[in-house]
């Protein structure tokens, strides 16, 4: 973790570090690296499953950042869950640790059933944008999360966002989806959520 963390440093930006705390993005400690730069230094690590659990409790935003990347997504079942979960803390986090890691799991569809439940909005983005990126995710199972997650994050522009991902993503490999998405939204309860979806997908769905 020292010499990880010594690669890190070299290339610390106060600037960027100071920015990104004005917008909200806290950490116990951030040095402001940018993700280009720590998923390098990231895959030039070997997969290791269990230093990247310890880099990801650290309170440094570049050691959960590249934990995301070192952990084996081969090893995460539904006992691992809970573990990842506690500790997405923003949206940069939950974008990475999707994009990284639950992307490439194999019970994807239990990630999306357990975590869309959750009230934490940044749990269920992360289940969402997860199974809009991994090859296993099943549309039947993205639409029951999808009504999850809204129902359980009624005012939340990033579950709206994950949503808008996820309907793009299945609907491009399934065309069943676009025959089906209407009934969809009608089940959906009025929300800040739902009409924020019903807007993104008016015109998207246009080009799927």
């Amino acid at each position: 973790m020292i010499a990880l963390l010594g690669k890190v440093r070299k290339q610390m930006n106060g600037a960027v570090s100071e920015s990104m705390a004005t917008h909200g993005e806290q950490y116990g400690l951030n040095y402001g690296v940018s993700i280009a730069t720590l998923r390098e230094i990231a895959d030039a690590e070997s997969k290791d499953y269990a230093f990247a659990k310890y880099l990801y409790q650290q309170q440094v935003r570049e050691l959960k950042i590249c934990a995301c990347h070192i952990a084996d997504p081969k090893v995460i079942d539904t006992h691992e869950f809970p573990f990842w979960s506690r500790g997405i803390t923003n949206a940069e986090l939950a974008e990475e640790l999707a994009f990284a890691l639950l992307s490439k799991i194999y019970d994807i569809n239990s990630l999306m059933g357990i975590w869309s439940t959750e009230s934490n909005e940044m749990v269920a983005y992360a289940a969402l944008m997860a199974a809009s990126r991994n090859e296993r995710t099943m549309s039947e199972v993205a639409f029951i999360a999808i009504e999850n997650a809204v129902k359980a994050n009624p005012h939340s522009e990033y579950i709206a966002q994950g949503v808008v991902a996820l309907v793009c993503y299945i609907a491009s490999r399934d065309k069943s989806v676009k025959i089906g998405l209407p009934h969809l939204l009608e089940r959906l309860s009025d929300s800040a959520t739902k009409r924020r979806i019903v807007e993104e997908l008016e015109w998207r769905m246009e080009y799927i």
